[in-house]
C-alpha cells in the first residue's frame, strides 16, 4: 500500500515539474486549486507581478533550491500501515542536497592601506634638525672639538666641543638664528624686541641685525654699561626703562602690541630646539666611535634636549648626560614629579647662574629630556668655578660656570662609569663680566688650597719678619698680602701679629708647606678666605 502511494505521487510530481517548467508555468484559476502547491517557495520560476521573493539571497544569487515537499506532508502516505493493523512502519525523509557554502568575494583594498602607517607627529624630528643645519651653515661657524689635555689626567679621552668660540660667545646662536630665518618676510619687516640681558638677547641682537631686522632692546637701568655698549656694538635699538628686569619686559612687551613688533624670548619652540641640536649632529661628525656626550641643563633646557634628538637618531647607544647647578635643579625635580616645574623656591648666584634662573622648563623640551636623556646629574658651585680654572689653565680661554658645568661634573668625580671611554664635553658660553671672571679665578685658587691665609705671632724686634720673608722665598711662595699689626688685642707682650697671603703651585705644596711652618712657628693660625 505504501509503494503504490509514492509511486502515484511520483507520477504526480514528474507531471508538476513539467508544468511549472513550460513556457507560461503560471496556474490558471481553473486549474486544481491546491493550497499546499501554491505555495511562494514552490514557484522555481519567474514570479507574477507585483510578488516579491522573500527567500534568501547570498552573492547576488539565489540561495539553496527550497525543498518541494514538507517533511510533515510525508507522514500522510504511511499512515494507513497502522490502520490496517501493521506493526511495520516506514518513515520517510526527506534529505536535501548539501548546502554549497559559497565564499566570500575578495576584499577590495585601497592602495594606501599597503603603505606603511605614519608614526605619530613629533615635536622635534632628526628632518628638522637637518634643515636648521643647512639653513644656518652660512651665518654659523662650525666649532672645534678638540682633544683636551685633562684626558690623561681624568683617565678618558675628552673632547670639548668649543660653542663659547661663536661671534656672542654663546651656542644659543644656532637656535636664534634659524629662529629668526623661519619668520614670515611680514613679521621680519616690522622687526622684533627683547627684554633681557642674556646670551639670548644678544644672538638676537646681533643676527637680527645681520638679517637686516630692526631689533629693538629693553633693558632696566641696572644693566651695566659694558653690556649696553656690547648690545649698541651689534647694531641695535637700546633703550633703559625700569629698575628691574620684570618692568623692562612689560615695556618691551607693551611696545610690540603697540607697534606690531614681534616679542621674542627664549622658549622651547621646535625651530630654536632645531637650530640647538644641530651641535650634536656635528658632533657625531667630528668625534668618530662616541661613548658620551655631556651637556649643560639650563634656561629653557634647549640645547640638551636638541643635542639630545640629534645624537639618538645618529646612534642610540650614545649616552647623553645633563648637568644643571646644585643650587637649581629644576630638571631633576622636574623628572622625580614627572611634570615640568615652574619654580624652584631658591635663591641661586645670580651673577653666576643669571642667564640660567630666569627661565623655566618648558613642556617641551621635559619631554625630550625624559624620553631622550640617559642621566641628570647636579655640579655645586665650587666645582664649577674649578672647572673654569681649569680651563683657563689647559685651553688657555675663558668660559663662564654655565660653560664649565660639563667638566665640573667630570672633574668632581660624578662621572666615573665613562672611565676609559670617549667623552664629548659641550662647551656651551663665555660670557661673563672681567670683574666677575677675577673673582672666581680667585675664589677657585681658594678652594683648590692654592691661595692661603695665615696668621703668625714675631717678635718684635729687627730681622724677625726678614727670617719668615726669607723662608717663604726658599720654598718657592708666592707672598699676594702682608700685614703687620704692632697693636692687637691677642698679641703677647714684645709680639707682633702678621698676616700674609700666599700663593703655591698646587695642593701638594700647600701641605708640605702648612707641616713646615706648624714646625717652625708654634702659633700659627690658618685662616678662612
Amino acid at each position: 500500500m505504501n509503494f503504490a502511494a509514492q509511486f502515484f505521487y511520483s507520477s504526480y510530481l514528474s507531471e508538476r515539474l513539467e508544468r511549472l517548467h513550460s513556457p507560461n508555468p503560471a496556474l490558471q484559476d481553473s486549474e486544481e486549486n491546491d493550497p499546499f502547491w501554491q505555495r511562494d517557495e514552490l514557484h522555481l520560476g519567474p514570479s507574477k507581478p507585483g510578488r516579491s521573493y522573500k527567500g534568501s539571497i547570498s552573492n547576488g544569487t539565489m540561495g539553496r533550491r527550497p525543498t518541494l515537499i514538507e517533511p510533515e506532508r510525508l507522514k500522510d502516505f504511511g499512515e494507513e500501515d497502522l490502520i490496517n493493523g501493521d506493526v511495520k512502519v516506514w518513515e520517510a525523509q526527506v534529505v536535501g542536497a548539501p548546502e554549497i557554502q559559497l565564499m566570500d568575494p575578495p576584499k577590495t583594498r585601497r592602495v594606501s592601506e599597503f603603505r606603511a602607517s605614519k608614526p605619530s607627529t613629533e615635536y622635534l624630528r632628526f628632518e628638522d634638525i637637518s634643515a636648521a643645519a643647512f639653513r644656518i651653515q652660512s651665518g654659523i661657524q662650525k666649532t672645534p672639538c678638540t682633544y683636551s689635555r685633562l684626558s690623561k689626567q681624568y683617565g678618558m679621552e675628552i673632547y670639548l666641543k668649543k660653542e663659547h668660540l661663536h661671534y656672542t660667545g654663546s651656542v644659543k646662536e644656532r637656535g636664534v638664528l634659524y629662529l629668526l630665518t623661519s619668520l614670515t618676510q611680514e613679521q621680519q619687516k616690522k622687526g622684533v624686541i627683547v627684554a633681557t640681558d642674556c646670551n639670548f638677547s644678544m644672538a638676537v641682537a646681533h643676527h637680527a641685525v645681520e638679517l637686516k631686522i630692526p631689533v629693538f632692546v629693553i633693558m632696566p637701568s641696572c644693566c651695566s654699561s659694558p653690556r649696553l655698549r656690547i648690545y649698541r656694538d651689534y647694531g641695535a635699538m637700546v633703550i633703559s626703562y625700569g629698575g628691574t628686569a620684570r618692568d623692562s619686559q612689560n615695556h618691551a612687551r607693551h611696545l610690540a602690541t603697540d607697534n606690531g613688533y614681534l616679542y621674542v624670548e627664549e622658549d622651547d619652540s621646535a625651530a630654536y630646539l632645531a637650530g640647538l641640536g644641530t651641535v650634536g649632529m656635528e658632533i657625531y661628525e667630528q668625534v668618530p666611535k662616541l661613548d658620551a656626550v655631556v651637556v649643560p641643563a639650563g634656561g629653557q633646557f634647549g640645547l640638551l634636549a636638541g643635542t639630545a634628538a640629534a645624537i639618538k637618531h645618529l646612534n642610540s647607544r650614545i649616552m647623553v648626560i645633563g648637568v644643571e647647578p646644585e643650587g637649581f635643579p629644576l630638571l631633576l625635580h622636574s623628572l622625580k614629579t614627572n611634570s615640568p616645574v615652574r619654580d624652584m623656591h631658591s635663591n641661586p648666584n645670580k651673577k653666576l647662574y643669571g642667564d640660567l634662573v630666569e627661565h623655566s622648563l618648558g613642556i617641551h623640551t621635559f619631554q625630550l629630556a625624559k624620553k631622550l636623556v640617559n642621566k641628570v646629574i647636579s655640579v655645586s658651585e665650587e666645582n664649577s668655578l674649578v672647572a673654569m680654572l681649569r680651563f683657563q689653565e689647559f685651553e688657555r680661554s675663558t668660559i663662564d660656570t654655565e660653560g664649565a658645568m660639563g667638566l665640573a661634573a667630570i672633574l668632581a668625580g660624578q662621572l666615573p662609569e665613562l672611565k676609559g671611554k670617549r667623552v664629548a664635553v659641550v662647551v656651551s658660553s663665555a660670557n661673563m663680566e672681567l670683574e666677575v671672571v677675577r673673582q672666581c679665578v680667585e675664589r677657585a685658587l681658594v678652594l683648590e688650597d692654592r691661595v692661603s691665609k695665615f696668621s703668625v705671632q714675631l717678635g718684635d724686634w729687627p730681622g724677625e719678619m726678614a727670617k719668615l720673608l726669607d723662608f717663604l722665598s726658599r720654598e718657592d711662595v708666592r707672598l699676594l698680602d702682608i700685614c703687620h699689626r704692632r697693636h692687637s688685642e691677642k698679641s703677647d707682650l714684645f709680639k707682633t701679629q702678621v698676616e700674609c697671603v700666599i700663593e703655591t703651585r698646587d695642593k701638594t705644596q700647600s701641605m708640605q708647606l702648612r707641616k713646615m711652618l706648624s714646625e717652625r712657628y708654634p702659633s700659627l693660625r690658618w685662616l678662612d678666605r
